[in-house]
């Protein structure tokens, strides 16, 4: 991308950074809990002051230190919801479907469009220990979520939920 995807912005000038803010607020999320990484101080001026922070400092190992990081600071919620910068057909709906399972501390599910695992994640408080224990470099959750039972939520027909790696 050339840059963190965070700051990336459309070309009616809005980040992406924000869009995604907007979808999860619309979807149904509160609190929201942004983690900062390459770019942090710039990314954070785009912030609203309506969500939580955190820095992941070793960003560059990949998702995993974000999602560490994240996961880190959620207190005693029983669940959250993991969505990503860079998802722009992802909308309100996919959010409201997938979190809409609730915030059991055992759920694990997440969206997938025609069959095909995407983002957003729900994840239940049990399974946090076990994804920071396992979450590796830019795999994220990826290798935790393959080995355990993950309820897939079909929004194929709400979006793509193709990511983008270019502007």
């Amino acid at each position: 991308m050339g840059m963190p995807k965070a700051l990336v912005r459309e070309d009616d000038g809005t980040s992406w950074l924000r869009r995604s803010m907007t979808v999860l607020r619309d979807g149904g999320c509160d609190p929201i809990t942004v983690v900062l990484g390459a770019g942090a101080a710039e990314a954070r001026l785009l912030l609203d002051g309506s969500v939580k922070t955190v820095i992941a400092g070793d960003w560059a190992e990949g998702m995993s230190a974000s999602l560490r990081a994240g996961l880190g600071v959620l207190g005693d919620a029983g669940a959250c919801l993991v969505s990503l910068v860079d998802l722009p057909d992802v909308g309100a709906d996919v959010v409201r479907r997938v979190a809409g399972l609730g915030a059991d501390p055992g759920v694990l599910a997440r969206a997938a469009y025609d069959g095909e695992p995407g983002h957003p994640v729900l994840i239940g408080r049990d399974h946090w220990a076990g994804i920071v224990d396992t979450a590796d470099g830019d795999r994220g959750a990826r290798d935790y979520l393959a080995a355990h039972d993950v309820l897939l939520v079909e929004c194929g027909d709400l979006a793509t939920g193709a990511d983008r790696d270019t502007r």
